[in-house]
């Protein structure tokens, strides 16, 4: 159990002979919004620059990259900091497991920019 009130509601059931199966399926679902990327450049490169690299942003990124696998979209870090503190996983490394280009500022790719 996730919970200690998942728990005492599993003995609650457990108790009153009451048939369950904890977390038995998924079912997916997709949160309608909006994604304005900081800078376009002329070439069709999105730029996002980030300082701190929440997990909504994570999540958003990924998001964003299936539904819209066309987009040239390329992080612009402040740090390659690691994505959590119980996490070797730095910013970078996250980007590179997912096929995302980006660069620690100011060492921007001259090629990003022509």
């Amino acid at each position: 159990m996730r919970s200690g009130l998942e728990e005492r509601v599993s003995k609650y059931f457990d108790k009153h002979n009451v048939t369950y199966l904890y977390e038995a399926s998924k079912f997916p679902y997709v949160i309608e919004s909006q994604y304005t990327p900081d800078f376009f450049l002329r070439n069709n490169v999105v730029i996002e620059c980030k300082g701190f690299f929440k997990p909504s942003d994570r999540r958003k990124t990924l998001a964003i990259k299936a539904q819209h696998p066309d987009l040239d979209l390329r992080f612009i870090f402040q740090r390659n900091n690691t994505i959590s503190k119980n996490s070797s996983t730095t910013y970078g490394d996250w980007c590179t497991k997912h096929g995302i280009p980006y660069c620690i500022y100011p060492d921007i790719p001259e090629d990003w920019l022509q």
